[in-house]
């Protein structure tokens, strides 16, 4: 886990290598507990954050110590490579909902996706050999950072770390011919998400985010998440009824109007697309579209 030291408009250029503020012994044997506000792991590393970020002698003390990472030299992967719940809300944009030709839905509509999906920043998409009808979904993601039970929605922001991009990559054949969404929504590398984790205390209000998805230079989404017809309190109230969210759980709420299966004539992914879904406040996450074939030569490479 990695704190990009940047306050501001004030960036050092170097990212906290969390892992490096304790001994092996010490760290977490979850990786998960790093997402934990209340534990010793996220106290201590956003304590050391405060501190390097405010005081240039500390800041060349933990270049020495070994502590930083020059930001360029960083790779980049995804803020929750296995989260412990990914959770999504199927149309919860009011005018997505109106481009579906759906009504309004009177409760969220709770689907999931395998942790396996997710995938980092710049790593591709791989399209399935089996499937001829993939789509792309910008998403705002929400990531739990103290566990969550029976949460009223006045009290879930307490429960929220930050947000970061999330792409809900679907595979609609799948989707619409199996009767339910999981295997539609969970293949290899259909949950990119990143760059980063944006913490409540930048964005206090998710709730006024422009929402966009850029596919080869084309903006194809272009919304609100004023749009949102369930917003994240009333997420986190919704779910933890009967579901407890913990740490490192992420929730994605749902896409905006302009997805690929619902144009005339369609538009669905194909090797060499490349896709940015760009939120407000929160960042930009990329990522190349490539075919069965070529994911299977990449993934033989990066075992050699």
């Amino acid at each position: 886990m990695g704190i990009i030291l940047k306050d501001g408009h004030r960036d050092t250029g170097y990212r906290l290598d969390c892992e490096r503020l304790f001994p092996s012994a010490d760290r977490p044997a979850n990786p998960l507990s790093w997402f934990d506000m209340d534990g010793p792991w996220f106290k201590k590393s956003r304590e050391t954050y405060e501190t390097l970020i405010g005081d240039a002698g500390a800041l060349a003390e933990a270049k020495e110590k070994g502590w930083l990472i020059r930001s360029e030299d960083a790779y980049w992967f995804a803020p929750v490579p296995r989260p412990g719940k990914l959770i999504c809300i199927g149309l919860n944009y009011r005018d997505h909902a109106a481009e579906s030709n759906m009504p309004i839905p009177e409760r969220p509509v709770v689907f999931s996706k395998f942790a396996t999906a997710v995938i980092a920043p710049g790593e591709p998409v791989v399209l399935p050999a089996t499937s001829q009808q993939v789509d792309y979904e910008a998403e705002l993601a929400v990531v739990i950072g103290r566990r969550a039970k029976n949460v009223s929605a006045s009290q879930a922001f307490n429960h929220v770390l930050g947000y970061t991009c999330f792409n809900d990559i679907s595979a609609r054949d799948f989707q619409f011919a199996d009767g339910q969404w999981q295997r539609g929504k969970s293949c290899d590398t259909f949950a990119p998400m990143g760059q980063t984790i944006v913490t409540t205390d930048v964005i206090p209000n998710p709730h006024k985010l422009s929402i966009k998805l850029i596919l080869n230079g084309k903006t194809m989404q272009d919304s609100n998440t004023d749009q949102l017809i369930f917003g994240v309190p009333e997420l986190i109230e919704f779910l933890s009824q009967t579901i407890t969210l913990e740490p490192g759980d992420v929730i994605a709420t749902g896409t905006p109007p302009g997805v690929g299966f619902a144009r005339k004539p369609p538009v669905f992914l194909h090797p060499g697309d490349e896709m940015v879904v760009d939120i407000e406040s929160v960042g930009k996450l990329n990522n190349p579209v490539v075919s069965a074939e070529e994911g299977v030569a990449k993934l033989a490479h990066s075992n050699v």
